[in-house]
């Protein structure tokens, strides 16, 4: 901030920083249920801890009969190889309970900020897509930084997707129809793995879903900057989450493309994207460059700047107008896509 001279002789306050953005405001009901989640977005005297996060997301988890919707959906999980010199690694398998041949599948990637949550993350919401859609969704578990920093948490991730497209004959799944699908770090982990299949000539990715992706650990955008008390807390949890899995190498040109995917400079090949985003949230920006960027690599994209939207909001806040518009767009894509 410099000083500005006035006609009046007096001085103002004008911003030098080209970073710095103006929230638009929340979505009216969406302002009114924030008030009941402050937790979620730390407070303005620190960020939620890592423990915190972990004990909110286990919270909400489903019991693995809910899954079931009345006998519509089969849920059971498996175990299986990780990568070399790596354990085991746990996936949940949910499908139609009748038989019809060889389905679609969503590969699902969890969120958390890298530091929390486990495969059961959305699953309430992957059943219904089961039953709607007629399609197979593996939810995969991979570790958790900081106990299991960069690559082991993409490593997981590509490995379940290699093991969902070998064993496509036993899961019914047309290995041709492989979506990619996360929210938040889960967003990051679909774009990183997208980008994984592609570097490795691994398993052919028919489309990959970005729900207001956590990408650019470099934290420079203006919606990243926002003054905003609300987000102040939740922007110091995603700076302590991008440390947790990078560690020194957090913002500096030594984190790898697989940990932070807005740094890849080729996004050629990559298969089509459908992006959305929050339009008050700190992710907006890295997300709509993203999107921008594949675009400009000549890869098909459809993506939703939801106005008003705080992170998370179409989950958090299912009831609310535009939360309902951001799921529906959300399926009816799917609908379009897996036909």
């Amino acid at each position: 901030m410099v000083p500005s001279p006035t006609d009046e002789g007096v001085h103002v306050s004008v911003s030098t920083d080209r970073t710095l953005s103006i929230r638009p405001p929340y979505d009216p009901e969406l302002a009114v249920a924030l008030t009941n989640l402050p937790d979620m977005f730390g407070s303005e005297t620190g960020p939620m801890s890592i423990d915190q996060m972990r004990a909110m997301v286990a919270a909400g988890r489903p019991a693995m009969s809910d899954l079931m919707l009345d006998g519509a959906v089969q849920v059971r999980e498996e175990r299986i190889p990780g990568a070399a010199g790596s354990p085991d690694i746990t996936v949940l398998v949910m499908a139609p309970a009748r038989f019809a041949g060889p389905r679609p599948a969503i590969y699902h990637i969890h969120g958390g900020a890298m530091v929390a949550g486990d495969r059961y993350m959305s699953a309430a919401m992957l059943a219904e897509w089961v039953a709607a859609l007629d399609v197979v969704v593996v939810s995969v578990e991979y570790r958790l930084a900081p106990e299991h920093p960069h690559p082991a948490p993409i490593d997981d991730c590509y490995t379940g997707l290699e093991w969902l497209a070998q064993n496509a004959e036993r899961l019914d799944v047309d290995p041709n129809r492989l979506i990619v699908f996360g929210s938040s770090a889960g967003g990051g982990l679909a774009a990183a793995t997208a980008l994984l299949a592609r570097d490795r000539n691994g398993p052919a990715l028919s489309h990959q879903i970005l729900s207001c992706p956590m990408l650019d650990d470099r934290m420079a955008t203006p919606s990243t900057h926002m003054p905003d008390p609300d987000s102040a807390g939740f922007r110091q949890s995603i700076g302590t989450a991008w440390t947790a899995l990078l560690g020194d190498a957090a913002g500096t040109e030594e984190a790898s493309v697989y940990a932070a995917p807005a740094r890849a400079l080729d996004l050629a090949g990559l298969p089509p994207a459908y992006i959305d985003v929050g339009g008050s949230e700190i992710f907006r920006d890295e997300a709509i460059d993203y999107g921008r960027r594949l675009s400009d690599a000549g890869i098909p994209v459809e993506l939703h700047v939801w106005p008003g939207g705080f992170h998370g909001f179409n989950s958090l806040v299912p009831h609310a107008g535009v939360s309902q518009a951001a799921n529906d767009a959300r399926l009816t894509y799917l609908k379009r896509v897996l036909l």
